[in-house]
């Protein structure tokens, strides 16, 4: 918790309309008089919207301060401004009362002020009055979601004028990190590396179906007389029709391989269309007379279990899940993220006390052809300084923890380490926690499987449009978990690096699986696991318009710990 001191100096600084840094805090509180101390380097801050260290430094300069301005005090968690009574609202927001995966909200419910059914009627003006534009996406969002539309409006207003005392303190405990590769990597690049990534996967994924078939090795059910009875786990290692349109899926365990006929009038032959090579997967049947086949009447993914009962916080407490923010890029959303940022001072957000960054903080450079005609900066490790001047605008008593994508400064093959002590350095302001790509993050009691997600491309290339499109993320995300692992099939786009531990592999179940990379916005629950694609916060660049994708920018989730409820903010 800060110190009176601090308090009492956040709130003088907070009272003239500045944030500050929370060394900046430190040393003035460190002054012979704060309050003269806040006064000069308000002075000092001008026009800022944020009191640096180098405007405490200079207030210090005067001796009547009779501070030190190299001060090594540790920096105590900082208060920050609310808006106060009367001001506009920052944002438009879309209440969502989560159902199941099977359990949408009635129509009735959906309908918004003007009595329109459509779930894409509302959007809010600048004015704050509600306008029949409709958001984007949120009919396909409001099938799984359940959502209405309420709209609150929003301000261009660039600097908080609200006082430090409604908003309170936020002091959350830190969140606990687990399944982070980050100083545990081992991958050399070897083959035998490879097949040992492949052999930890298979014994961790069929270790979660062997309660539910009677599993004999490939080379036991090769030996097998005709007609007997078998049951197999195995990876997925071929998938062939017939010519009679039927279905032969290889499956191959550490024994060897064995051929699986799945008959297409079976009522469970369009899972066949859920299947991807590399994924494991448990199947019941009968040999053929020559027993080089078997007849398969059932299968079984490692799946959620359907009783799946997630965990949640014991007091009320949020969390905000952003992904893809692309500092660096021109079509940056600085807009949009000054008023995220600036609603985060208020009143209405003092409970949202996490902060869940899913990668991509930066554009990146050379991601993609000709990227460099797309950037407002050039060099990587001044779009991390750029990216860290943004994160200084979020309250500094929040808890923010960041994992990498594919645009960030590290290695691209799965499971990524979290960010280098360099960078790191840079993104130093807020005492951010850094972890690898995935990791589960649990805050308040809460898991939270957070991924980047460049395996989507993969799952909605591969995968029929209904079951995974980039319209509905959500429901790529479902397959995931279906399949237990964040990226299942190999040798395509996504990129994997062997380890003695597969990371990928979801052992528990998540309350909540957190996701970006796609630049669109879905949500739903399946399993009573709460799925959410958050979208990113960059406009749509012309190398997105080459590939036809129209991003969902400038939205932020909030997600209510003790419900697993979650309210979609829009600040554009």
């Amino acid at each position: 918790m800060p110190q009176e001191s601090h308090r009492r100096l956040v709130q003088e600084l907070t009272s003239r309309g500045y944030n500050a840094e929370r060394e900046a805090v430190t040393l003035l509180a460190n002054a012979g008089n704060p309050e003269l101390a806040a006064e000069a380097a308000a002075d000092a801050a001008g026009d800022a919207f944020v009191v640096t260290v180098d405007h405490a430094r200079t207030a210090l300069e005067d001796d009547l301060l009779g501070g030190d301005p190299d001060s090594e005090a540790t920096p105590d968690e900082l208060s920050h401004p609310e808006t106060p009574e009367g001001a506009p609202d920052l944002a438009e927001k879309v209440p969502t009362d989560m159902g199941g995966e099977n359990d949408p909200t009635p129509a009735e419910e959906l309908l918004t002020d003007d009595g329109d059914s459509s779930p894409e009627s509302a959007e809010a003006g600048r004015d704050g009055s509600v306008v029949s534009t409709g958001a984007k996406n949120s009919e396909n969002r409001s099938k799984e979601a359940g959502s209405g539309v309420e709209t609150e409006g929003s301000t261009n207003s660039s600097s908080p004028t609200a006082t430090a005392d409604a908003v309170g303190n936020r002091s959350p405990p830190a969140p606990e990190i687990a399944n982070d590769v980050t100083g545990r990597s081992t991958g050399t690049g070897q083959y035998e590396e490879f097949v040992g990534t492949f052999q930890d996967r298979y014994e961790r994924l069929s270790g979660l179906l062997r309660g539910r078939v009677n599993h004999r090795p490939a080379e036991a059910i090769q030996s097998m007389p005709g007609g007997s009875d078998a049951e197999m786990i195995g990876l997925v290692d071929d998938i062939r029709s017939t010519a009679s349109g039927h279905w032969i899926v290889e499956l191959e365990d550490t024994t060897g391989t064995f051929p699986c006929l799945i008959m297409k009038d079976r009522a469970f032959a369009p899972l066949v269309d859920d299947l991807l090579l590399d994924e494991c997967l448990a199947v019941q049947g009968t040999l053929a007379d020559d027993g080089g086949i078997m007849f398969v009447d059932s299968l079984h993914f490692p799946d959620v279990p359907r009783t799946h009962k997630p965990n949640t916080a014991d007091r009320h407490v949020q969390a905000a899940l952003i992904s893809d923010v692309h500092v660096g890029s021109q079509e940056f959303a600085q807009g949009a993220w000054d008023r995220f940022a600036e609603w985060l001072h208020t009143p209405e957000a003092k409970s949202v006390e996490y902060l869940l960054i899913g990668g991509d903080m930066v554009e990146g450079v050379g991601v993609y052809p000709d990227q460099d005609e797309e950037l407002d900066i050039v060099d990587i490790y001044e779009q991390y300084e750029a990216f860290a001047e943004e994160l200084k605008k979020v309250p500094g008593d929040m808890e923010i923890v960041m994992i990498p994508g594919n645009h960030d400064a590290v290695r691209l093959a799965e499971p990524q380490p979290a960010f280098t002590e360099e960078l790191r350095d840079i993104m130093s302001a807020h005492d951010a926690r850094f972890t690898g790509n995935p990791s589960t993050v649990t805050v308040e009691g809460v898991s939270v499987l957070m991924y980047h997600g460049v395996s989507l491309d993969e799952v909605i290339a591969e995968l029929p449009e209904e079951k995974a499109s980039y319209d509905e993320p959500h429901k790529a995300m479902y397959q995931l978990l279906k399949k237990r692992h964040v990226a299942p099939q190999y040798g395509g786009h996504t990129r994997v690096a062997p380890e003695e531990t597969d990371y990928l592999v979801i052992d528990e179940v998540p309350d909540v699986f957190h996701t970006g990379h796609v630049h669109k916005l879905g949500w739903g629950k399946y399993h009573n696991v709460l799925a959410v694609n958050s979208g990113c916060w960059q406009e749509q660049t012309d190398f997105q318009k080459s590939v036809n994708i129209d991003p969902d920018y400038g939205y932020a989730p909030i997600l209510d710990l003790d419900t697993l409820d979650m309210t979609v903010r829009k600040f554009v």
